[in-house]
């Protein structure tokens, strides 16, 4: 390829976009139907991050091949501990996974409630496109 030369040399950025907009991978995909199990279309932006983020909490890690060793939680693995470990473990866990996503800047807000035998988990992901809120329940059993 050969570089564009402007009046003070040759030009090292892309052409339009912010610096925001180039650091982070596109985000286009297809949207999926989770209640009919189907793909619907396609979705992009803030859409996408979110659905990225719940397919993320519903898929365990290591649990496929198709998936790298990053992806995923380990939620199983908590569950049944002692509720004062869960809690920071759980924290740890779930930011670590959203986290690999390059789009989700920060995990916040998070809350960790045990009610009998359940535990649930909420917060709020702040990405480049928004914020949103996430939640996963499951079995506490401790």
């Amino acid at each position: 390829m050969i570089p564009a030369i402007a009046k003070d040399g040759p030009v090292t950025s892309s052409l339009g976009g912010s610096a925001n907009a180039s650091s982070v991978s596109p985000s286009l995909t297809y949207r999926m139907d989770f209640e009919r199990k189907r793909i619907a279309g396609r979705t992009d932006g803030l859409e996408a991050v979110k659905q990225a983020a719940l397919k993320v909490l519903q898929t365990g890690r290591f649990e496929h091949l198709i998936y790298s060793s990053d992806y995923g939680t380990e939620w199983n693995l908590v569950l049944g501990q002692d509720r004062l470990l869960a809690r920071p473990e759980l924290r740890r866990l779930i930011s670590e996974a959203l986290l690999q996503d390059e789009r989700i800047q920060e995990v916040t807000d998070v809350e960790i409630l045990f009610n009998g035998d359940t535990v649930s988990f909420s917060c709020t992901a702040v990405t480049y496109y928004g914020n949103f809120e996430l939640r996963k329940e499951g079995i506490a059993g401790v």
